[in-house]
């Protein structure tokens, strides 16, 4: 059936006066969102907007991805399994995003950002503190990253927070000692402050809940998302490592890092290696 005139009549229980009432732009604060782009360019550049706005929406979506892993590490806490692998289900969901958004940044050509790029002084993604806190909440922990937000208060009580506090895979080991696996001692009483290092004999744990997969499956479930949620961080990275190659090549980052050297270092930092050196050594 063909719509008469093209148009669709309003059903009747359609609300259309908001003068009293809450509107979807003012639940959503639109008029403040839609007013944060605030190029600096000068004339402005009409693809300075695309590169706010990629970074815009990957903080908001940093937002909610910490605000999960904050919830799944203290539902671990309290030995509660199946909310924390729904919310680290969801980072999962919100991490595939984030690595495609790269595409649509990845359309800004060379010769497009040389155009503007000087006019974003030291200002640089290093510099983003949801996706240190993000790190931090994952175990990969660095002090020296609080000097970066000195400046910023809220951001660097945030950080610190998050570096005093238990990470993801200190919470799930705690977990499985409560359960009754063999978690080492020295893990359970480390200095969470501290960037996780490899231990060997966590692999020896880990081998059992593999190859008894049937009689410890809560465990080997839980094993396999954090697996998952490290290879979609490290798809993110190596997305994020080839659009920067791709727009400026090797020249140096805006804040003053190496630029794409300095984000291929990243590659080599892991969350949970153990759950990795499993794999070499089921069925050996």
């Amino acid at each position: 059936m063909t719509l008469k005139n093209n148009t669709r009549e309003f059903d009747p229980e359609i609300v259309t006066d908001f003068r009293e009432k809450m509107s979807y732009g003012a639940y959503l604060d639109l008029p403040t969102l839609l007013h944060a782009q605030n190029p600096v360019s000068v004339p402005e550049h009409h693809d300075e907007l695309l590169f706010i706005i990629a970074h815009q929406t990957t903080e908001l979506w940093l937002k909610l991805v910490l605000h999960e892993l904050r919830a799944a590490i203290e539902a671990l806490r309290q030995d509660q399994l199946a909310p924390a692998l729904k919310g680290i289900a969801r980072v999962k969901h919100i991490q595939r995003t984030l690595t495609e958004q790269w595409s649509v940044l990845a359309t800004l050509t060379p010769t497009e950002y040389t155009q503007f790029r000087h006019f974003l002084g030291n200002s640089s993604g290093f510099q983003s503190y949801q996706y240190r806190a993000v790190e931090f909440a994952l175990g990969n922990k660095n002090r020296r990253m609080l000097t970066v937000f000195e400046a910023d208060a809220p951001a660097h009580a945030l950080l610190t927070d998050m570096l005093e506090a238990p990470s993801l895979y200190d919470e799930f080991l705690r977990y499985l000692h409560r359960a009754g696996f063999d978690i080492p001692a020295a893990i359970l009483d480390r200095d969470v402050t501290e960037a996780w290092t490899f231990n060997p004999e966590l692999v020896h744990t880990f081998r059992g809940i593999y190859e008894n997969a049937s009689e410890n499956w809560a465990a080997y479930e839980a094993c396999e998302e954090l697996v998952d949620l490290e290879d979609n961080f490290q798809l993110w990275r190596f997305r994020h490592l080839k659009t920067v190659q791709r727009i400026i090549g090797m020249k140096h980052g805006t804040g003053g890092s190496s630029g794409a050297a300095f984000l291929h270092k990243a590659l080599e930092l892991t969350f949970f290696p153990e759950l990795f050196a499993v794999r070499t050594e089921i069925g050996a």
